[in-house]
Formats: C-alpha cells, sequence, structure tokens
C-alpha cells in the first residue's frame, strides 16, 4: 500500500511542478481549504478548491483525495505543469483565492473562445486554465473587475477538469489517456525513484524520498538546473548549504540528479568566489553567505556518486574560489582565522554564538575550512595542480587549536571587541566534524559535549539547561538535521561508532515518529516550523543507510 500523508504536513505535488496542493498558504498560515500554489516569484495560492460539501482528505505519492460518503475527488499529477481532477457524487469550486483584483495584484479571470476558463496570476506571472473534460460545468466572475467571485464551479454529477500552468498561449488540452491510468503511471515513476534512491528500505524511506521528489522543479528563472526546493511550503528557496545534503543523499541512485544539485548554487558564484545565501526562481540573495561545508560535501560525494566526481577539474576552481573569497575577504588585518558577519553567514542564525556580537571567529568556521583545504589538496593533486592546499590546511588547523581552543573547549572571539566567549551552543562544538585530523585528546573533550547535548530526539542545539534555551527557538534548543548529519559523521570517521550510532539512531526514530520537519523540539521530538523540509528527509536516507548501491537494473531518475 502506498505511503499516506496529510497535506497539512507536507504538500502535494511532483517532480518537477513549480506548484502543488496544500492548505499551507504561506508564512506559517493555514487555510481551511486545500489551495493550488505557486511557488514562482514567491509562494501565492492561486486557486482554491473547495469541494461542495464538508470531505475527508489524505494523499499518497500519486493521488489525493477528498472523500465524503461514498462520493469522492481524486487529483493527480500527468505532468509537471498538468493536473487532472476528477469528481464523482461530490462537487467542487474552483476559484480565484483572492477575490480583489487591482492593475498590478490579483487574478482576473476570462473565458478562451476556444474553449477552457483562463485564470492570469499577476503574483506569478503565470496562467492557469480549468478545461472541462466531462460533467457539467458553470463560471462566475468571468471578466469581473475589481471585487469579485470568480471560480468554475462543476456539479455532483461526474466530472473531470485539467488544470495546465503556462506562461501566454497553449493549445487546447488532448489526451487520450484514461485518469486511473494516469494515476498508475505517476505511481510507477515514483515508486522507480524509491527504489534508486532509498534500496535501503528503512521505515521512512518512502515518505523520505516523496518530500525529495515532489519538493523537485524543473528549470526556470534562476533556477538553472533540476533542482530540490527545501520545502514546497514556505521555504521555497534553494540555500546554499542544505543542497549538499540532497546531493548526498542522491548521489547513488541519482548521480545526474545529485551533481544537479551540487552545482545549481555554483552556478551564481560570483566574481569573489563568494555562493549567494539562497536562491529561487526570481531572485538571487546576497546579503549573506553560508557555512563553507562544500569541500566537506565533494569529499562524501567522491565516495557515494557512481564512479566518483564527475568533473574533479570544475570542482576544483570552484572550491579554489571559494576558500579565496573567505580567506581575502573574511579574515580581520592580521588575523589568521576568518570571521563570520552574522549568525546567519553560519546558518545557525540565532545561536548564541552570535548573542554577544555578530561579528565573529567561530571554531566550525575553520573546521570546515581546514576540510575544504584538504579536499583541495586532493583535487589539485588529481588535476596536476600545485597550489599547497594541505599546508594551509595545517596551519589553518594550528592556528584554530592554538585560537580558540582554551584546553578545555572550543570557543569563540568577537572580531571587533576582541573578547574569547564559551557558550552552551552546540555550535561550539562543531569542530568535531575533523574527525581523525584532530589531536585525540581534543577529540575525546568534543565527543563527551556531544553526549552531553544529546537527547532522546537528537543533538540539541542548546543544551537544555541551557538560560537561553527554548524549546522552539530554532538554533537556540531544537534539533536540527545538518548538525546532526556534520556531527555524526565526524564522530564516526574519528572512531566514536558506538556515540555516533546513536546520533544516528535517535534522529532516524524521531523523523519516523515526527516526520520531516524543519527541525525539532529536543524534548518532546515534536515537529517544528516547515513540516516538509528536504534536508531533514535527506539526512535520514543518508542516516539510514542510503549510501548503499542503487539496486542492479533499476534506471536512475535524472529529474
Amino acid at each position: 500500500m502506498a505511503t499516506e500523508f496529510s497535506v497539512r504536513e507536507i504538500p502535494f505535488s511532483r517532480s518537477g511542478a513549480w506548484f502543488g496542493l496544500s492548505p499551507v498558504v504561506g508564512l506559517a498560515r493555514y487555510a481551511q481549504d486545500v489551495h493550488v500554489v505557486s511557488h514562482r516569484n514567491g509562494m501565492h495560492a492561486v486557486l482554491s478548491l473547495v469541494p461542495s460539501r464538508p470531505a475527508a482528505i489524505v494523499a499518497d505519492p500519486a493521488v489525493l483525495t477528498w472523500r465524503s460518503g461514498g462520493a469522492q475527488i481524486q487529483a493527480v499529477f500527468s505532468a509537471p505543469d498538468t493536473l487532472r481532477i476528477s469528481g464523482n457524487g461530490l462537487g467542487m469550486r474552483i476559484a480565484a483565492a483572492e477575490r480583489t483584483l487591482t492593475p498590478f495584484t490579483g487574478t482576473y479571470f476570462f473565458a478562451e473562445p476556444a474553449g477552457g476558463a483562463v485564470f492570469t496570476s499577476y503574483e506569478t506571472g503565470h496562467r492557469f486554465r480549468v478545461t472541462v473534460l466531462s460533467g457539467q460545468s458553470k463560471d462566475t466572475g468571468e471578466q469581473e473587475l475589481a471585487t469579485a467571485d470568480r471560480a468554475v464551479v462543476l456539479g455532483e454529477e461526474p466530472w473531470e477538469v485539467v488544470i495546465e500552468e503556462f506562461t501566454t498561449a497553449r493549445s487546447p488540452f488532448r489526451s487520450d489517456t484514461e485518469f486511473a491510468d494516469v494515476v498508475s503511471a505517476v505511481r510507477e515513476e515514483f515508486g522507480r525513484y524509491v527504489e534508486a534512491v532509498a534500496p535501503s528500505r528503512a521505515p521512512a524511506a518512502e515518505l523520505a524520498c516523496y518530500v525529495i521528489w515532489s519538493a523537485t522543479v524543473d528549470p526556470a528563472g534562476f533556477v538553472t538546473r533540476p533542482a530540490v526546493l527545501m520545502s514546497k511550503h514556505w521555504m521555497d528557496k534553494v540555500w546554499s548549504w542544505d543542497h549538499c545534503f540532497n546531493a548526498l543523499a542522491l548521489a547513488p541512485g541519482a548521480p545526474e540528479l545529485a551533481w544537479h544539485q551540487f552545482q545549481v548554487v555554483f552556478d551564481h558564484q560570483d566574481a569573489q568566489g563568494a555562493l549567494p545565501d539562497s536562491i529561487t526562481h526570481s531572485e538571487v540573495l546576497r546579503n549573506f553567505v553560508k557555512p563553507p561545508i562544500h569541500g566537506w560535501t565533494i569529499g562524501r560525494l567522491r565516495e557515494r556518486l557512481p564512479g566518483g566526481l564527475p568533473d574533479p577539474e570544475l570542482a576544483y576552481h570552484q572550491l579554489s574560489a571559494w576558500t579565496s573569497f573567505w580567506l581575502d575577504h573574511r579574515r580581520a588585518p592580521g588575523r589568521p582565522l576568518p570571521y563570520y558577519e552574522h549568525g546567519n553567514d553560519s546558518g545557525w542564525d540565532n545561536s548564541t554564538v552570535f548573542r554577544e556580537e555578530r561579528l565573529v571567529e567561530s571554531a566550525d568556521l575553520a573546521a570546515f575550512l581546514v576540510l575544504q583545504m584538504k579536499e583541495l589538496a586532493v583535487l589539485g593533486a588529481e588535476i596536476g595542480d600545485g597550489t599547497p592546499w594541505g599546508e594551509r590546511a595545517d596551519e589553518m588547523l594550528s592556528a584554530l587549536l592554538r585560537e580558540l581552543w582554551d584546553g578545555t573547549r572550543f570557543v569563540s572571539r568577537g572580531v571587533a571587541s576582541g573578547e574569547l566567549r564559551a557558550t552552551a551552543s552546540l555550535l561550539d562544538l562543531m569542530p568535531v566534524v575533523l574527525g581523525e585530523h584532530l589531536p585525540r585528546e581534543i577529540f575525546d573533550r568534543l565527543c563527551d559535549g556531544v553526549a552531553e547535548h544529546l537527547t532522546d530526539v537528537g543533538p540539541a542545539t542548546e543544551l537544555t539547561g541551557s538560560p537561553y534555551y527554548e524549546a522552539d527557538g530554532y538554533w537556540r534548543g531544537p534539533v536540527w538535521a545538518p548538525a546532526t548529519v556534520l556531527i555524526e559523521d565526524g564522530l564516526r570517521r574519528g572512531g566514536a561508532v558506538e556515540l555516533a550510532d546513536e546520533v544516528s539512531a535517535r534522529f532516524r526514530a524521531t523523523c519516523e515518529k515526527s516526520g520531516f520537519a524543519e527541525n525539532f523540539d529536543a524534548l518532546t521530538g515534536q515537529g517544528l516550523r516547515d513540516r516538509a523540509y528536504t534536508w531533514t528527509a535527506a539526512a535520514y536516507l543518508l542516516l539510514s543507510g542510503g549510501d548503499t548501491a542503487a539496486a542492479a537494473g533499476t534506471p536512475a531518475p535524472t529529474s
């Protein structure tokens, strides 16, 4: 039986689509009814889909169903831009979500002379055409301006419609494929994806695969490749460290798609070598950056991609420029260690490491650059570049231990004040990612610190006894996927296998109980914030043994 889920938790969509079906219509905003929600030019609820009487709603990876007694409505994506909806005994009102139309906002509604009712959306810049394939319908508000109800209304006799997303013009819809056959085809497509990406079949693997598959979009706007958004709820971007975890999870079974995930952010690397903070359909944000975990990622991709890295020379030049950005533009005069300008640069936005000062030399940043330069040394040897990255890595590691290890723990340094500060944040323990490269005594101390942060849910980002701990405090308490994966990897490489196993097991159990939320309450395991987050699903697959080779003979999906 296919995995079922609630659309209040996970949007109903499919790989390639820029829209989905969900009652989540904005930042933590939940409507009563399911909407067609687009992620072009931001997140916009375009159409409401309201059944003619109250109905229970359930979804699986292929079909979304409204049920009322023996009557039902079903929806399936026959293509990334095409949604078919079929009703029997239950009517539906397909209406513009926003009733008011202005010269610059809202949705205009008109009937095409050749057939089809078109909702053209200012916010998305796209049109959504409803074509009635069978049954009776009535249009309301056609060509109305200002405030009005604009809708296609279907009765309770058997009916079927198709909703198509397009730009300026499209030929009338034609298809000889029956609705049930479309459902079967989608089910088979998704099944092949699961076989390739998660052959280990962990308990929640199919749902994790769906979260990633359904959040994938086709190239459009600034998204230059097939890309996995962090979510098709409100976190509908690709941030410049989130993409690394999706790439790693996809690598063994979908290597081409995995390489696209790594490269999609580097497509926007600037002349100084910096990566953007995030990208989406209509914007590239550069007001912050994200931590340089990309060398660590390339090292893991080298192991996980069948046949190794597809383009080591490209990876070398990208990582070299990204590393030089930190060395040339993010070190204070005379200082050996780089700094973050704000917590957002670290990815740990409001961590207590940044409570007193925002410009901070933190140990995690130096640790990531050590790994990045060690990976550059490997890549350089492969392509015949003699830049002494290995020596630079050793120099950075020595500076890290000299400047920020106080004899018992890692601390951070305020750039303006020069003050050293210890916190109860897990961020101060992230140098554990260096694993085998750390002196044994320091590694063991970090292991003790990780164990202290470890709750039944996973590693809390702030000690639960800290005065700054908050149950839903973003990076001041909740358990997060990326920190968990990086810590687990460092522990395992450093030889703390039992602790690594425990970190992995507790986080996986949390996902199996609470789904794939953006983060989790460190004491209760409750999912917090965006409830369909792809890096959480990717972390689950990674920690569940997703590095096993794809089943023999299974075609690897590319989008």
